[in-house]
């Protein structure tokens, strides 16, 4: 069974796999790939992963849940419900641009079956529980619409930036993605305001 340590020789492996990842793809990279981009023998990665699915699982697993901790962060210094959606869309789109690769490797690679299987029902819950909370605060405090189903609110969330990374990724031009965060959120606010009522 494989260990899994903390330390530099892992996140040296996982740096490695997401250039492979994102240069190959996942079903055309080797494990010996990875390991020749991380400067190691090909058995060292079976010492910190069961096999190449693992890598990438746990390129996702670390990268979410690092980045949730600082959503948690950021929204925790703002006041409003739609502060804390703007923050968080903020948060999303940067932590994707940041580097074009981890875009392309979320956006395509992880979006196959069998992955998204392992990883759906663990980290992407809970962001999704961090959004349904502000939706919930927003509710309560009669700023947004209790006419819809808050699942589906924070689907169509998640659902729209989702899809401004995936356009971002596919664009023959270049422009700043956070840019998009303040237009979409109050795009997304308008239609959860109460009928008749204000932001």
């Amino acid at each position: 069974m494989a260990r899994r340590p903390e330390g530099d020789k892992r996140r040296r492996i996982l740096e490695a796999a997401l250039g492979v990842f994102a240069q190959k793809g996942y079903f055309q990279a080797r494990v010996s790939d990875i390991a020749s981009a991380a400067g190691v023998a090909d058995g060292t990665i079976y010492l910190y992963f069961r096999n190449k699915e693992d890598v990438i699982v746990s390129l996702f697993s670390d990268f979410l849940k690092r980045h949730l901790a600082r959503a948690k962060e950021e929204i925790a210094g703002v006041r409003t419900p739609r502060e804390k959606l703007l923050a968080i869309a903020r948060h999303q789109l940067t932590a994707l641009s940041e580097r074009r690769e981890v875009a392309i490797l979320f956006q395509t690679e992880l979006r196959q079956a069998t992955l998204m299987s392992r990883i759906s029902a663990r980290e992407l819950r809970v962001y999704f529980d961090l959004l349904s909370g502000i939706i919930e605060e927003g509710q309560n405090q009669g700023v947004f619409s209790r006419e819809f189903p808050r699942s589906l609110m924070v689907q169509s969330f998640f659902g729209a930036l989702d899809e401004l990374v995936t356009a971002w990724i596919l664009s023959p031009t270049h422009y700043n993605l956070v840019d998009l965060a303040e237009p979409v959120t109050e795009l997304f606010l308008a239609g959860l305001r109460p009928r008749g009522g204000r932001k």
